[in-house]
């Protein structure tokens, strides 16, 4: 098969997502398949990353963010004409893989609709979370999102839903599709409850199978003494709530240590709270992904804590497949990930949330020196092995092609 994958970033950006695309281009082509990325061309000193890949179509595209990381395609003809422009030279196109939610959906729907080509439609993003997260005036934000959905896709079943809200707008693109697939059960039960799709299939999204096992063989095989250690990471924003989990871990006065991974706007927050509480926090910065891994299999307790804004929530899953367990605040996920986690009571506000974080540290610090931790499930490593994640939707290129 040739797969045509659409994102709204180019996937040498950074971006779990953008790692998952990569890591799912190399195992289709392994197992003998051929794979477009459409995306918009990069800028800036990584835009010379791997530019003569011959996997990327990389698209006209502006910059959208001050570090020039990333970048937006306008989805209208000329981009369309570049698509095709682009295709003309490869293979026959089989499927449409829309991994986006923005600009690359529109995108993606609009060559399905012209060439008659089945979409499947990963959805990663919960979109009505995420713009309450990040936007001012979210329902305005969803309003005009909405009317650029039907505008873009004006003339294409995408473009006659109505609604004004994130589900709408979702439920709208997927009424191209022929297969919508969610990276877990918890996000795939909300599609379906709010009609984006009649039947989302689970597919996670998984960890490079010799990566996997290289970091595993090389984890310690008993814990290091010293006080528990802790690990948290993700993008310093209002949404992943690192300064929450500061004040809770102030407020939770617990021995212990805590290596905090990545970056993001909220950085200088994050220290002023560290040095005002005196917080036994180190920050490792932006890592490769190979040594957060390598951190992840090292610590005690990965911390969780963003709530109902991962449709999988990658980190405990990575943890678990590495045999550490996680304390973790969003309840949809710690049911997903079941075995080897210390779940954060539910709360209705902010300090109740805040107080039910330092309770689950406390715990888990306990159980860590005691030698009681839970253990993560003994499967997890076989479940999550990106070499099953692609067969897993093999089959569903499969059943969405007729093939």
């Amino acid at each position: 098969m040739h797969v045509v994958i659409f994102a709204d970033q180019h996937v040498e950006s950074l971006g779990g997502a953008q790692v998952s695309m990569r890591l799912q281009r190399r195992y289709l082509e392994w197992a003998g398949h051929t794979v477009t990325i459409v995306a918009p061309r990069r800028h800036g000193a990584r835009a010379r990353v791997n530019p003569d890949d011959p996997a990327y179509l990389d698209l006209p595209s502006v910059p959208i963010t001050p570090d020039r990381e990333y970048s937006l395609t306008w989805p209208g003809r000329r981009a369309d004409r570049a698509i095709d422009a682009g295709l003309a030279g490869r293979p026959p196109v089989d499927v449409v893989h829309v991994q986006a939610d923005f600009w690359g959906a529109f995108l993606g729907y609009r060559l399905a609709a012209r060439h008659d080509l089945p979409v499947v439609h990963t959805m990663h993003n919960r979109v009505d979370v995420g713009i309450e997260a990040t936007a001012p005036f979210p329902a305005l934000v969803l309003r005009a999102l909405n009317a650029w959905r039907r505008g873009a896709l004006r003339g294409r079943i995408g473009g006659l839903a109505t609604g004004v809200d994130g589900w709408a707008y979702l439920r709208g693109l997927a009424l191209g599709a022929r297969a919508v697939t969610a990276p877990s059960g918890h996000f795939a039960r909300r599609l379906e409850q709010h009609a984006v799709f009649p039947s989302v299939d689970v597919v996670w999204n998984g960890i490079d199978d010799e990566l996997l096992d290289r970091v595993r063989a090389e984890a310690a095989p008993e814990r290091t003494a010293g006080p528990p250690r802790f690990v948290w990471l993700g993008r310093m924003s209002p949404e992943k709530r690192l300064l929450p989990f500061l004040e809770a871990l102030a407020e939770a006065r617990v021995t212990c240590e805590v290596e905090i991974i990545g970056g993001g706007a909220q950085l200088a927050a994050a220290q002023r709270l560290v040095a005002k509480h005196r917080l036994p926090v180190t920050f490792a910065g932006r890592l490769g992904y190979d040594e957060t891994l390598r951190r992840i299999a090292a610590a005690d307790a990965l911390v969780q804590t963003s709530i109902g804004f991962e449709t999988q929530g990658m980190t405990p899953f990575e943890a678990a497949s590495l045999g550490t367990p996680a304390v973790v605040s969003d309840p949809d996920i710690a049911a997903e990930v079941g075995a080897g986690v210390w779940p954060v009571a539910i709360a209705d506000d902010e300090p109740g949330r805040i107080t039910a974080l330092a309770a689950a540290l406390r715990k888990a610090a306990s159980d860590i020196q005691h030698g009681t931790a839970p253990a993560p499930d003994p499967q997890m490593p076989t479940k999550f092995r990106q070499s099953s994640r692609t067969a897993a939707m093999i089959e569903v290129y499969r059943r969405a092609t007729g093939v």
